[in-house]
Order: structure tokens, then sequence, then C-alpha cells
């Protein structure tokens, strides 16, 4: 049943359902907690704004959240079925806002969701997936009451930049591990296991940039738009969240070349292994060809051969051997193939 309304010290969030917190708040400060089925009568008093969040709710919690705010029929489809791209909608005089979440799932990137609906009085906030909690965006919000007071559009963009700020722990970490794969590249060619965890680092990096990408123009649209519920003093904030993705977005972008340059590195260092293992391989045979091809020329029996009845002639193509092959080591030693 969500939160029951009361003092806000005196209440224990009731999560059955996917409900993590539902407040009233009025000038930044909180003044009840609140059950979902009261966020209407709340919200429509002046001054107030009435902030849900949600995750992974079921359908039924949807329902509840849709009669208390009068959500369009579309706009509620999605948190229910999520995977959905980044984007923003305008329902009347209510937004609908999609953002992709990113977090590091031992070594791959894991993604979730977050929907966030807006309106007069109102902030809903929908979580699936992998996100780390929005508690702490929640608890800052709060310890700046002045801030908070500026109402629904300041918590849109609280929301937003929390989500584009915890992309950067992901792509340090990454960035860290693809330093090192670019430092032992030169060393030597990469193993088969090295190529796989490249090719999968990049493939998670592919995935976060077509979750990046689209929120940025999102967040133009928050700052240039002059959409209901978005003030002309809260674009300058929607812009610097604009200005993060785009630094994400870029950030993500040197990487995947990073890696392709290191992909490409190691083919070069595999092939210039290979191609000294060729000519040191050509140059023995070509050291062992010669006396190879005077044995078996005088092992042909034929009675009548020139040097067969020679007093010297073993210890002459012994010399002859020996001299040849010291000869062409020689030479290719001086030219590097040895």
């Amino acid at each position: 049943m969500g939160i029951a309304a009361t003092s806000v010290g005196t209440t224990v969030p009731d999560t059955s359902g996917g409900v993590v917190a539902a407040g009233v708040y009025v000038d930044g400060r909180r003044v009840a907690n609140i059950a979902i089925d009261d966020a209407s009568s709340w919200r429509s008093k002046p001054g107030h704004v009435v902030w849900i969040g949600l995750h992974e709710p079921d359908m039924s919690v949807l329902t509840r959240v849709q009669r208390q705010f009068e959500l369009h029929d579309l706009a509620i489809e999605d948190p229910d079925h999520a995977h959905q791209r980044p984007k923003i909608e305008q329902y009347g005089d209510a937004l609908f806002v999609v953002a992709r979440t990113a977090q590091l799932d031992g070594d791959s990137i894991a993604f979730g969701e977050t929907h966030l609906f807006v309106g007069e009085g109102y902030i809903v906030s929908v979580r699936h997936g992998a996100s780390t909690s929005y508690r702490s965006v929640r608890e800052r919000c709060e310890s700046c009451p002045r801030a908070l007071a500026r109402g629904e559009d300041y918590i849109l963009y609280a929301i937003l930049d929390f989500i584009v700020d915890n992309y950067s722990p992901v792509l340090e970490t990454i960035q860290e591990e693809v330093e090192a794969m670019e430092a032992q590249v030169l060393a030597s060619a990469m193993t088969q296991a090295q190529i796989e965890r490249l090719y999968l680092l990049r493939r998670d990096l592919l995935r976060l940039r077509n979750a990046v990408g689209p929120l940025v123009e999102v967040c133009r649209r928050l700052e240039h738009d002059n959409l209901p519920m978005v003030r002309s003093t809260m674009q300058p904030l929607f812009r610097d969240v604009t200005d993060h993705v785009r630094t994400v977005q870029e950030r993500i972008d040197s990487l995947r070349e990073v890696l392709a340059f290191a992909f490409e590195a190691s083919l070069l260092v595999g092939q210039a292994q290979e191609t000294a293992v060729s000519k040191k391989l050509a140059s023995w045979l070509a050291i062992i060809a010669v006396p190879t091809a005077i044995a078996g020329i005088y092992g042909m029996n034929f009675p009548n051969m020139p040097e067969l009845s020679w007093r010297y002639g073993y210890a002459g193509v012994l010399a002859v051997m020996f001299g040849s092959a010291v000869a062409l080591y020689r030479l290719f030693r001086r030219s590097g193939w040895l």
C-alpha cells in the first residue's frame, strides 16, 4: 500500500509492489510520507510537490499511479514493458522522459532504465534493471531545501545529472583496463583470451554509446524547447547535463578508437613476429640445403663420378659443406635474418 500518510520521522516505507519512497514537499522540505492513493489530493494543494520513487513496480502499482496523476495510457505502457530508448515525450502539460542507466557487473556493463513522469505538482521515477538507488539523490536534494524548492524540474535535473555522473565510474574502470591492454600490445601479440576480451570491451562500449547518444537530444530539448514544467531558469542546469553527456560520449569514442588501434597494432606485431620466424626458418633451410645437395649428389652411386677415387675427396667434400654453411650463416646474420 505504499507509505502511510503521517509524520516524516515515524513512517517506515512499505516496499511491497516496488514502492521505494513517496513523499510530499513544501518549500523544499518534506512535510509528510504519503500513500500512493493519497497523492492526487496532496499534489493539488498549492505549493506542494509529490515525489514518488518506484523500482520495477507491478502493473497494479502503475495503474494506481496513473489514476492519481491522470497519466496517458501510452506513457504508462513503457514502464510496464521497459526496454525503451532514451527519449522525451509530451502528453498535454506533462512530460515523460526515459534514460538508460549503466553499471559494472563483473567484467561487463549491465544496463537499466529510468522512466520519469513530470507534471504540475508531481514527479514519479520508475527504475528497471541495473541502476543505483536514487536515495542519495533524494537525500542530497533534501539537504538543500532552497534548491529543492525550485520544484519538479529541479528534481528531474537532479536525477538526470545523477544518471550521467554514474557513467563515469564505468568508463574509468574500462579505461584502466584499456590502458593496461595498450601497454602490453606492443610487447607481444595478443592471445586468444585477450582478443576475446578486447571484442567484449568494444561491444560493451558500443552498447553504452547507444544508450548515451539519444540522451543528448533529450537534454537538448529540455534546454531549448520551452517544454511545460521546465522553467527558463532551469535551462542552464540542463545545458550542464548536456555538456556532461557529450563528454561521456567523447570518452566512449576515444576508448573505442584506442581498442581498435590496439587490435591493429597487435596484428602488426603478430605479423612481424611471423615474418621473423619465417626468415629464420628460411635461413636455416638454406644453410642445410647446400650440404644436403652435395651429399645427395655423391650418394647417387654412379660408377664414373669424379672425385670418387680421389684420396682427399671425403675431406674435401666435408670442407666444402662446412665452408658453405659458415658462409651462408654469416650472410644471413649480417642481413638480420638470424
